[in-house]
């Protein structure tokens, strides 16, 4: 019954959504904004029975309700219930399900949040995410329903894949879909401004919010699926060039050149075209890479579904909504644009080189992403686009990105501090001798010699958090005190990818217990063995010691986990951390008598991505803070 339950309340959760767009347009045609009034009340209904559908989903997981068919297909009875709970997102239904939740309940905050905001436009943002939502639940209730049954039910479930038996499951979609989701904040709000036939510094303000912290949400989304896939797959990288990846990248790239051209759009009354299509395009990314990841279109270890029926519906949903905002703003390109005249060498120059870099290397990912699928579909062979191009494609863009980065810190709108960008200029020569004695250090465990991109990108990382240093000193300052913290998060990313990208070791070797192999000038020693019986696995593991200079730093235990029900064996790796390093160890293959083959990586610096992107995420929140400030004093300063 509480399955039917769900569905009826998506049902209901549908029927509110469409009674609020269908209010909203008699409201526009016929001049009645009385009807307007609903808005909140039918945001609140979509919100409270889109939950309780997911909650009653979620009741299915934890109930071991396998006469749902997509619960046993996602679930065992030996599962512990996190992972149960976890679940609930872990396939293509669910996960849609959640997506919806996410916009549902964003919904409900702008409602409750944004209602300072000039009513008419507050009103059109309300109907047109509750046009967005209604299309999700179509989809869902039509080709994609999580409640559907099957009589007699299986004796016991699938199991989940036991790639996803991770706590990174349970933060890493969430968060990714927050960040998605939330730019259909930003999406709407545009479209209700091209509506108005007005978008101005107002206007950007209203939206500059919901931008930063959808933002923060996927970059927190993005940081945490890389440390995922670097622990849980065993193969010792953080970054692929995945298409599922280079999903999450794409409306990341775009919504970080957003944030930046909000800015000006705010301060300075220009770049509104760009700052549209950035809103624009941001979230229509975003629905890109749902139709990615569960299309089927394109192969990956992270794609949940290869349903193409679901994937044209997705693909359908894209195009209408990208069509309704573009055929808006064809129809609005005569906006007012402010007159403003700037210097070469300014900021507003600065950020216009940044937005464009940003657009840039969306589509270098976009065309890499979607070339293959392109080729083959056109019956021209079949063709492999992986990280060779992106490295090629992305390496001047990120030496261009960095230089504007550095500079733009101390340029002022509309004039040129001609000494301030010369003294940052003196400080290339102490960042450059910092990045090789960073990197010599290292060369002491490793046999690397120096090498010169490398040293060219921590060089620009260092100078970029030299020139940002002096203005931390101005705390009270918040949104300009999160921008550089942001970019200052980002450098020390850049410093932990080149590190561990470019000076990291591995090898393999063959060991049986008491004997040792050395690594990067650390001992590793295969101490013990134990078999371990688990909630739904059984388990192999290796304890190793690790030791440097004859004293022993700390034990780690790899091992080869197999899952019964899915019949699959997956490496669970043994990890120490030293310092910003890290000591990776992985279980392969058994030889008998307890002999197994090993893989030993040294991970230099690679916690400083981990860092770096945490730092930004805090810079996300950070600002948020200071723009609520700004808009209480604001108001204190109003009803004076």
């Amino acid at each position: 019954m509480l399955p039917e339950l769900g569905y009826f309340s998506l049902i209901l959760a549908a029927v509110a959504a469409a009674f609020q767009v269908g209010c909203s347009l008699f409201s526009e045609l016929f001049k009645r904004p009385h009807y307007l009034a609903l808005n909140p009340l039918l945001t609140g209904v979509q919100s409270l029975f889109s939950l309780l559908s997911f909650a009653l989903l979620a009741h299915a997981f934890l109930t071991d309700d396998f006469t749902v068919i997509y619960v046993a297909q996602h679930s065992n009875s030996q599962l512990p219930d996190f992972f149960k709970f976890a679940a609930t997102w872990g396939g293509h239904e669910g996960s849609m399900l959640f997506w919806l939740a996410a916009l549902t309940l964003w919904t409900s905050v702008f409602c409750i949040f944004a209602d300072k905001s000039d009513r008419l436009f507050y009103h059109r943002t309300l109907a047109m995410l509750a046009l967005i939502a209604l299309g999700f639940m179509l989809f869902i209730l039509l080709v994609s329903s999580p409640f559907e049954r099957s009589f007699p039910p299986p004796p016991e479930g699938r199991d989940l894949n036991p790639m996803l038996q991770d706590v990174g499951l349970i933060f890493h979609p969430p968060l990714l879909y927050l960040g998605y989701v939330g730019f259909a904040i930003s999406f709407a709000m545009v479209v209700a401004s091209l509506v108005s036939g007005c978008f101005d510094a107002a206007v950007a303000r209203w939206i500059r919010p919901w931008t930063m912290i959808s933002w923060g949400f996927l970059t927190a989304g993005i940081i945490l699926g890389a440390w995922w896939a670097y622990y849980e797959l065993g193969w010792g990288g953080w970054w692929f060039w995945d298409p599922v990846e280079n999903a999450s990248l794409m409306p990341w790239l775009l919504g970080t050149a957003l944030v930046h051209s909000l800015i000006v759009s705010e301060k300075r009354g220009v770049f509104n075209y760009w700052t549209i299509l950035l809103a624009i395009f941001a979230f229509a990314l975003s629905l890109l890479g749902t139709f990615i990841v569960r299309s089927g279109v394109l192969t990956s270890v992270h794609a949940f579904a290869v349903d193409p029926d679901r994937g044209m519906a997705l693909l359908i949903l894209f195009f209408s909504l990208s069509f309704i905002a573009l055929a808006l703003f064809a129809f609005r390109v005569n906006l007012w644009q402010g007159e403003v005249r700037f210097l070469l060498w300014s900021k507003e120059t600065a950020f216009l080189l940044i937005n464009g870099l940003f657009a840039v290397a969306a589509s270098a990912v976009l065309v890499g992403t979607f070339y293959p699928m392109v080729f083959t579909a056109m019956n021209w062979g079949s063709i492999s686009v992986g990280a060779p191009y992106f490295n090629h494609v992305f390496t001047p863009l990120a030496l261009l990105l960095m230089i504007a980065m550095g500079i733009a810190v101390v340029l002022r709108w509309k004039s040129v501090p001609t000494k301030q960008i010369l003294w940052r200029l003196y400080l290339l020569p102490v960042a450059v001798l910092l990045a090789v004695a960073l990197t010599m250090q290292t060369l002491t465990q490793v046999a690397y010699t120096l090498q010169i991109l490398p040293t060219i990108f921590i060089s620009l990382a260092i100078w970029i958090i030299l020139t940002h240093l002096p203005y931390l000193r101005y705390m009270w300052q918040i949104r300009p005190l999160a921008m550089r913290l942001a970019h200052i998060g980002f450098a020390i990313c850049v410093i932990g990818a080149m590190m561990n990208s470019y000076y990291g070791d591995e090898k393999g070797v063959r060991l049986k217990p008491n004997e040792s192999a050395t690594l990067a000038g650390f001992s590793f020693t295969y101490d013990d063995y134990q078999d371990v019986i688990g909630a739904n696995y059984t388990a192999e593991r290796a304890i190793f010691k690790i030791a440097k200079e004859n004293e022993t730093l700390a034990k780690v235990a790899p091992e080869r986990r197999y899952y019964d029900v899915r019949t699959m064996t997956m490496a669970e790796v043994g990890l120490y951390h030293h310092f910003l390093d890290d000591i990776y160890i992985v279980m392969g293959d058994k030889f008998g008598n307890l002999e197994y083959a090993f893989r030993l990586h040294y991970k230099p610096y690679v916690r400083a991505l981990w860092l770096g992107g945490i730092v930004m995420v805090f810079a996300s929140l950070l600002a948020l803070f200071g723009y609520r400030q700004a808009n209480r004093k604001e108001h204190k300063q109003s009803n004076k």
